[in-house]
């Protein structure tokens, strides 16, 4: 295609960024990120001081450490790994100054979660795993100095398992309980102190939209977030003792997205909503020109990273739709920017693509958003497109840099992304619309998206591919199976096929979601002839566009007989599949190198079947996708 600018290799999009993630200790004096070590896996690095190199501090063998946070102590870093893409989640604290790393949660088989951390405890912190069942998530108490570890809140687990929130005291008191029933709704429970009795304060049909945002250090706020007599969430804040609660934040479209608290109070001070873009509310007068001038210092979204516990310097996060993001280190007292440094800096200066909110009526005339991202440097006509269509289901795609539309705008595709209902963020009407409705209106909402492009003439109605993860994956699948005329192509990751064999194989942590499940989905007993019709697999018969499926051999979501289902039905019928599992992966691809090597193939895979652009193919070494 003329006009379109060089082509971007994919090791620049995909492979590891030079640094990411900054955190500020507790203290403000030091800073660690993550950055890839000499073997190209990503660990957590320490920034140097006063001119000495900055100094890597875990040695993780491969997957690379993907988030971390400091503990209050000034001494230990704590982050999460599993082992292949398990799930099975451990906690690691590594001292700063040794780089010796403990694993705080040292039992084969078991998921952990950090739970809470307190500045007035640094010594200690709240760990929820399921050692004692594996449906039900205890709290553990753990020392950070040789890894002790004492039982202090047991999951009843009746009717089901409690889900613990981040709300505990300045003492790290559980105060709050969010409960799941077997309705599919929850129930929210609080109590005075460790050890009294808890007590309802809140019920949420599985229609609602509720849950909790945090507590204040004294125990004597608690922040909802709530739909009830509404139709999006608002904040609100509970006196604990009285039970009065006030109306902080809302917005009559959107709900509330993400709420910043003081560092050492807990208080709430900003709300941020996500509609076409992110856009900040704030709620505490202390802040408003710190935030003004955070969110004016430059083009795009503004993410505040954390905080030192005097509030003395923030680090904050930039990210444009057409640029690398940058970080920078806000000093309050000056109102001054020190940058910190760019995550991919050979994306600097390169020609990208622009996203753009779009608009249009599916076929029974309700409202859809997305957005749009079109290759630069060319007339949007009778182009070649492909729907990107997000995961969940239960979320939405936002406004931002996004390393799979700027790989295919810039290899001449149009991207449309589509909030298909039952996406969230846009109230409850929206998403409880996609109740029961995986393989009927919230897959045509996403074929809708197709024909408005043609109708607008920016895509070639011929030339139209979808692909997806998760959630996504399963529209792929879908899009193929039950519209076979709208689509040349499909290329899904990690989507399931048969929704019988799905539910049967969920794993036990997701014990509390079974029901909620079973209200949005379908029913195993009762709902068999629905969950068939929106099952893939047994419409797979009618696929005739190819399709290219990537599979993670150790997905606990997703089995991988998910997509060996499929492969096998299309490969019996002779219709045109392409399988690669990748045998060290779980839900979707963390490592770069199959990350790679996956694009590699879809690259290869949409250029043959829509004739767009590809970089040509270079070994990926490293990688552990085998064709199955």
């Amino acid at each position: 295609m003329t006009g379109l600018p060089p082509l971007i290799p994919r090791q620049v999009l995909f492979g590891n960024p030079e640094r990411t993630a900054p955190q500020l200790s507790p203290d403000g004096n030091h800073l660690a990120y993550l950055a890839p070590d000499d073997r190209n896996v990503l660990q957590v690095w320490l920034k140097g001081e006063g001119g000495a190199p900055d100094r890597v501090l875990t040695r993780d063998e491969k997957r690379g450490i993907r988030g971390f946070s400091w503990a209050f102590d000034g001494v230990h870093l704590l982050y999460h790994q599993d082992r292949d893409g398990d799930e099975n989640f451990h906690l690691y604290a590594v001292e700063v100054a040794t780089g010796a790393t403990r694993d705080l949660t040292p039992h084969e088989g078991t998921r952990s979660g950090l739970l809470a951390l307190s500045p007035d405890v640094p010594g200690s912190l709240l760990v929820t795993m399921n050692l004692r069942d594996r449906a039900a998530f205890d709290v553990h108490r753990v020392a950070l100095s040789d890894g002790a570890t004492v039982l202090v809140e047991e999951n009843p687990g009746k009717p089901l398992p409690w889900i613990f929130p981040s709300l505990c005291d300045a003492k790290l008191n559980v105060r709050a309980a969010h409960v799941p029933l077997d309705d599919g709704g929850s129930e929210l429970l609080v109590r005075e102190s460790a050890g009294s009795a808890w007590k309802s304060i809140r019920r949420w049909p599985l229609e609602e939209i509720g849950g909790v945002a945090g507590m204040t250090r004294d125990g004597k706020t608690l922040y909802l977030i709530d739909s009830l007599g509404h139709n999006t969430t608002r904040l609100l804040a509970r006196d604990m003792a009285t039970g009065e609660e006030k109306v902080l934040a809302g917005d009559p479209g959107f709900d509330v997205n993400y709420v910043i608290h003081h560092p050492r109070t807990g208080v709430a001070q900003a709300v941020c909503f996500n509609r076409d873009r992110l856009e900040w509310e704030v709620l505490d007068s202390a802040i408003g020109e710190d935030i003004a001038a955070v969110t004016g210092f430059r083009r795009g979204n503004a993410w505040l990273g954390n905080r030192d516990l005097d509030d003395r310097r923030w680090v904050v996060g930039y990210e444009a739709d057409d640029g690398p993001g940058w970080s920078f280190l806000y000093d309050r007292a000056t109102r001054t920017f020190t940058p910190l440094f760019c995550d991919r800096p050979a994306l600097d200066g390169l020609t990208l693509a622009r996203m753009k909110p779009a608009s249009f009526p599916s076929r029974d005339g309700t409202p859809l958003h997305g957005y749009l991202t079109l290759p630069p440097g060319v007339d949007p006509k009778g182009l070649p497109a492909v729907l990107d269509v997000h995961g969940g289901p239960w979320s939405r795609d936002t406004w931002g840099f996004r390393n799979d539309e700027q790989w295919l705008a810039n290899r001449g595709y149009a991207v449309l992304q589509v909030n298909f209902r039952g996406s969230d963020g846009y109230g409850k009407e929206y998403l409880n619309a996609g109740n029961r409705e995986w393989g009927g209106r919230m897959t045509e909402d996403v074929v809708d998206g197709a024909r408005w492009l043609v109708r607008e003439g920016i895509a070639d109605r011929a030339r139209i591919a979808i692909m997806g993860v998760s959630w996504g994956g399963y529209a792929t699948l879908a899009g193929l199976a039950f519209h076979p005329a709208e689509f040349a192509a499909g290329v899904d990751q990690v989507g399931p096929s048969n929704l019988f064999t799905l539910f049967r194989t969920i794993p036990p942590y997701w014990a509390s979601a079974v029901a909620m499940f079973r209200k949005r989905v379908g029913d195993l007993e009762s709902d068999q002839d629905l969950l068939r019709a929106h099952s893939p697999l047994f419409s797979a018969q009618r696929i005739r566009a190819p399709l290219l499926i990537g599979q993670g051999a150790n997905d606990p979501r997703v089995n991988r007989a998910e997509s060996e289902q499929i492969v096998d039905a299309m490969r019996k019928a002779g219709l045109p599949v392409e399988y690669i599992v990748y045998a060290d992966e779980g839900h979707g691809l963390a490592r770069p190198e199959n990350q790679l090597h996956f694009r590699a193939r879809a690259e290869e895979f949409l250029a043959r079947h829509l004739g767009g652009r590809c970089e040509p193919s270079s070994e990926v070494k490293g990688h552990s996708g085998s064709d199955g």
